[in-house]
């Protein structure tokens, strides 16, 4: 006999929601090309269209004035800075200085006014500053896509929350090696953690930020 379904079993006890704050910030977490070229071992089918997302969200982000954030991934030769996490994955060496794996796609580069975060853990908040910067910006809200699910995005997510900033994961916007883990994080993301939303939600809280603060330039005049 079949239990009951994970829905059911989290009901009454993992449901409450997050609202999105008026100062969000998108955060694009290791869109490179390491996940997108085909024959590398990080390759992902699912990873084009995750990266098409990330590209119209950083573009309405840009023309609505809201911060736009990349992450990469790169070590010193031989991971050197790697520590443990590059012992227990070697398959990291594909972000060793100076691979064309560790480049951002043309489709979805940083533009002037955007900022680059290299990191060397999953979380683009260990070790980085980025908790302070954002802080210091007045951001209290993270729009987070990228790669992959259950790995940087879930380890960005958790310590965006723990950094006092409402985490919103935009499904369209992440990827996986498998549909399973993908959606298995999304779920306990949103049980937990974060709000899980669409790109379309995304955009629209986008808009509304940008549509804000020309408001409150025009009331400052």
């Amino acid at each position: 006999m079949a239990g009951p379904s994970a829905a059911d079993n989290y009901a009454g006890v993992y449901e409450g929601r997050l609202q999105p704050g008026t100062r969000p910030a998108l955060l694009i977490v290791d869109v490179v090309a390491a996940y997108l070229t085909e024959g590398s071992p990080l390759f992902m089918e699912a990873a084009a269209a995750a990266r098409d997302s990330n590209r119209r969200l950083a573009d309405a982000a840009r023309a609505a004035g809201v911060p736009v954030i990349f992450t990469n991934v790169q070590y010193r030769p031989g991971g050197a800075d790697g520590g443990v996490f590059y012992r227990k994955a070697p398959v990291l060496k594909v972000f060793d200085e100076g691979s064309p794996l560790g480049a951002f796609p043309a489709e979805l580069a940083p533009q002037p006014g955007d900022r680059v975060v290299t990191k060397q853990y999953p979380s683009a908040f260990f070790g980085t500053g980025l908790a302070e910067a954002l802080h210091g910006e007045g951001v209290d809200t993270l729009l987070i896509g990228g790669y992959s699910t259950s790995g940087c995005v879930r380890a960005s997510a958790l310590d965006a929350m723990q950094h006092g900033f409402v985490p919103l994961v935009v499904r369209d916007a992440c990827a996986d090696r498998h549909p399973a883990p993908h959606e298995a994080n999304l779920f306990d993301l949103q049980a937990k953690y974060a709000e899980v939303i669409g790109e379309a939600e995304a955009l629209e809280i986008i808009w509304r930020a940008g549509k804000d603060e020309d408001e409150n330039w025009v009331t400052t005049l």
